[in-house]
């Protein structure tokens, strides 16, 4: 399904939780799934079974992530988030559940001068999401 002429995917380095969190997204989103994930071997650079390269799509928007195989004094950070405008209640109150559990609320699911119903949290992951409802 991934559309092989998107010329820019945003690119997600865990450390040892790509599939924790491809599984999570992909669960979260209609018409998303996992693409191809490509996982070091023995005797290579990564922990073997790790994500060396991996593709997946949230409704049709393909993502790329990887699991560093080296140790970096950087993660994710909330100045740069993932924007998504939903499409019912029932999907923004879905995806806003599966995103905070174990992650923290930055803003918490409720409506603002700039939008009826909108929530903006960082997953388990590190990984910032703004929720708006359309």
């Amino acid at each position: 399904m991934g559309n092989a002429t998107q010329k820019i995917a945003t690119f997600l380095m865990f450390d040892g939780q790509a599939d924790e969190a491809m599984n999570l997204y992909t669960s979260l989103f209609d018409q998303s799934e996992i693409i191809s994930i490509r996982r070091y071997g023995a005797n290579e650079a990564g922990a073997e079974g790790t994500v060396l390269q991996a593709r997946f799509s949230i409704n049709g928007q393909v993502f790329m992530c990887v699991d560093s195989n080296a140790k970096h004094g950087f993660t994710f950070t909330p100045a740069i988030s993932l924007y998504v405008t939903c499409e019912t209640e029932e999907e923004i109150n879905k995806v806003y559940e599966g995103l905070s559990q174990d992650g923290s609320v930055l803003m918490p699911l409720a409506t603002y001068p700039f939008s009826d119903k909108f929530g903006w949290v960082q997953d388990k992951f590190g990984v910032s999401w703004q929720l708006n409802l359309g």
